[in-house]
């Protein structure tokens, strides 16, 4: 018998308790033995919970369940990077294995709290932290263990997802779409972290730190969120072939990795240009078996308490690998610096409709060595504006910024030029 004591019983906690129930037989038989949770911490005793609570022991003391001799192993499911640091300290130093879901405290605090577990001998596992469902830190760490990674792309972010989905399919405004979101749940009522990206950049963190082996670099991470976007992009993408979705990126070049979340025109005959809804997809490349990818529900209930529960077997029947996160000596591997990546883009431009406005915006691109692949001017407004989209080809970032800045000086630019990653993903 292994006693679990659960630290928050919302949505994710209760997911546990619902699929332990659900698929006891079988959770016992892979983990061989009897699996029970004995107590949860909670905010309120009284609140309504989506899991039965007959058999556990209900307290608003998350310490007494951390400092508890009788509880094996502990599920930090409360979020947040305040008292959940504190609690999960606390549970490593009494010699506790911790699971959690949180990858704010992972991608933060994660280097000083798996030095903290490997000091005192345990495991702090955290699968469910990045993609819900998806497997793809094992996949990552086990599966594709022969390989040299080289890239990871992926969709980490369901509610921008969603938000992006909507307006490429039914022309809607990103504003009245996020309304929607949140009267789904998708969205918080602050929903900052998700449509800035900051959920996101927290899972491409922990993401590159086991794909390349690095230390954990949250604050290396470049972020842009989908807040920006337009229906005039999304139309424009369509035009040329691409469909816009909030990409988290990691890419290790010439003994450098870079870290960046931010939208992205992807070909639209890419798988991941076709994860659509809150769905979430991860797109491995390694040098040996090519490009993988991952696909399923990043989010939700049971589909996250199927990570957590995965860990939990890990931990029980002692195939945690030693060589996991946190238990090798990791290179420190150094960041490249935005300025010097690499990218295709895609410019939107506001400009007035007059003769020699177009010639006068590629003559500034070329005589910054930035050649146009493809050139869309999609209507005249009703100020005598002309809607112009640009492709460029491969450009070092900085030289596109000095040459978008030189534009933007030009009087017939009629608001800030709108600047988008293109990914092949090849």
């Amino acid at each position: 018998m292994v006693n679990i004591g659960i630290l928050g019983l919302g949505t994710v906690g209760g997911g546990v308790v619902n699929v332990l129930t659900k698929n006891q037989a079988e959770i016992t038989r892979r983990s061989g033995t009897n699996i029970k949770v004995t107590h949860a911490a909670v905010r309120d005793i009284n609140q309504e919970r989506i899991c039965p609570t007959d058999n556990l022991e209900l307290t608003q003391d998350p310490f007494s369940i951390v400092n508890n001799d009788n509880i094996d192993i502990v599920l930090e499911l409360m979020g947040g990077t305040g008292i959940a640091k504190e609690l999960t300290e606390q549970a490593l130093k009494n010699g506790k294995h911790v699971i959690t879901a949180n990858k704010a405290l992972i991608a933060t605090d994660g280097n000083d709290l798996l030095a903290l577990a490997k000091e005192n001998n345990v495991h702090l596992l955290f699968e469910a932290a990045v993609a819900g469902g998806i497997p793809i830190l094992k996949s990552l760490e086990q599966g594709l263990s022969a390989n040299q990674i080289e890239m990871v792309a992926g969709i980490i972010n369901g509610t921008s997802n969603f938000i992006l989905t909507e307006m490429r399919d039914k022309g809607r405004d990103f504003d009245d779409v996020l309304k929607e979101a949140q009267a789904l749940g998708y969205a918080e009522a602050d929903p900052t972290f998700d449509v800035e990206g900051i959920d996101a950049a927290h899972k491409l963190a922990i993401l590159a730190s086991i794909a390349f082996g690095c230390e954990l670099q949250f604050d290396k991470v470049s972020t842009e969120g989908i807040s920006q976007i337009q229906g005039e992009d999304v139309a424009f993408a369509t035009e040329l072939g691409y469909s816009i979705k909030h990409l988290g990126i990691a890419k290790k070049i010439d003994g450098k990795i870079q870290m960046r979340v931010h939208p992205t025109l992807i070909p639209k005959t890419r798988l991941l240009a076709n994860v659509d809804g809150v769905m979430n997809a991860v797109l491995v490349k390694g040098n040996a078996v090519g490009p993988t990818l991952y696909y399923g529900a990043g989010a939700g209930d049971e589909a996250t308490a199927s990570a957590v529960i995965a860990d939990l077997i890990d931990i029980i029947k002692g195939t945690v690998s030693n060589d996991v996160l946190g238990w090798q000596s990791f290179e420190s591997i150094p960041c490249q610096s935005n300025d010097s990546i690499e990218s295709i883009f895609y410019l939107r431009l506001l400009a007035s409709d007059e003769p020699g406005v177009l010639s006068d915006i590629t003559s500034i691109l070329a005589n910054h060595n930035i050649s146009v692949e493809a050139v869309v001017q999609k209507q005249v407004d009703e100020q005598n504006n002309a809607h112009i989209a640009i492709i460029t080809n491969k450009v070092k970032t900085i030289e596109l910024n000095t040459a978008v800045e030189e534009i933007q000086k030009n009087n017939f630019i009629q608001e800030t030029v709108k600047i988008i990653h293109i990914e092949t993903l090849d």
